[in-house]
């Protein structure tokens, strides 16, 4: 390939990554994650690679091909070939080619696992955690209620982690039980909090001194809190907690919905609150309280199934 169709073919990625973000406003992570999988496929194809508006149906079955052999989950195939699938969308826009390759490939059918949640004595017994294991003597006093007035927003709002860490201060006011939430696609919602996770908020404020609009949650040295920072704080309450499984984020906001659908919330309305575009993204957590429910009652009633008596024959 000559120095110039490289060159040519950046710059339609580079494009692309721009309409992207301007035009469907579409998330840091997205960007990048869109990126690295038209990246890979390049890679990939090497001195093979014809360029973007040559390639063919035949050489993205050959990368499906190599992913399955490689055992790829199948969110991660259908997340790179999601990048393709819109990169070539784009160039059909504008012209660049005429039908999109990709519409010819058949993908592997998502899986769909059940999301893990806390019960809510693992869920209160977390909550506890950071106000009553020792501050150390480098923290600020501030911090242990930071951290207790994340966990109490995450239980409370099911916001994601990016949601969360790019909060300001004005977020939520005194005299205000919603917070807005700016979300994917940069899509503004409502949700309400919870009495324990707004007395949480103003306690942790005030200590803090964090007011109008800068950043509502902050590190020690004063800076915007990162989501990662979030993921070590979870991880240091771990190791304090007898709860058994891995504690994420995305762990609460599991939790926060099945909790509220275990209570007999509309599903409709915890899509609301999580701010899912599809109702369908929401439906996952409905086989998590099915689940629950055959359980309850295969093990409560009384003709639910045939117990046998010991020395039984038939």
């Amino acid at each position: 390939m000559t120095v110039r169709r490289k060159t040519e073919e950046d710059t339609a990625v580079v494009r692309f990554i721009r309409y992207m973000m301007a035009e469907r406003s579409a998330s840091r992570l997205t960007l990048s994650a869109y990126e690295r999988s038209l990246r890979q496929f390049r890679e990939w194809m090497g001195n093979r690679f014809p360029g973007w508006t040559e390639c063919n149906a035949e050489d993205f079955r050959a990368w499906l091909y190599k992913a399955m052999e490689d055992q790829l989950k199948s969110s991660t195939i259908r997340l790179r070939f999601a990048a393709l699938r819109s990169f070539y969308n784009y160039l059909v826009r504008f012209g660049e080619v005429a039908v999109s390759p990709l519409a010819e490939v058949s993908l592997p059918k998502a899986s769909h696992p059940l999301p893990v949640h806390l019960n809510l004595r693992q869920m209160e017994e977390l909550l506890s955690i950071p106000l009553r294991i020792p501050l150390d003597k480098k923290c600020p006093p501030w911090l242990p209620y930071r951290d207790a007035a994340i966990l109490e927003l995450f239980y409370s709002c099911g916001v994601r982690l990016s949601e969360l860490v790019s909060l300001n201060a004005n977020a939520i006011q005194d005299d205000e039980e919603c917070l807005r939430v700016v979300g994917k696609g940069r899509k503004v919602r409502l949700v309400p909090v919870g009495d324990y996770a707004r007395a949480a908020i103003r306690r942790y404020r005030e200590m803090a001194g964090v007011s109008g609009t800068s950043p509502l949650f902050i590190s020690r040295l004063g800076r915007r809190l990162t989501g990662r920072s979030i993921q070590l704080m979870l991880e240091k309450y771990l190791r304090y907690s007898d709860i058994p499984v891995h504690i994420s984020p995305h762990k609460l906001r599991h939790t926060f919905a099945t909790h509220l659908l275990d209570a007999g919330a509309d599903l409709r309305a915890v899509q609301e609150l999580l701010g899912h575009a599809s109702l369908s993204t929401t439906q996952i957590y409905t086989h998590v309280t099915k689940s629950r429910m055959k359980a309850v009652y295969r093990s409560a009633h009384p003709r639910a199934q045939i117990r046998r008596r010991s020395g039984q024959t038939h």
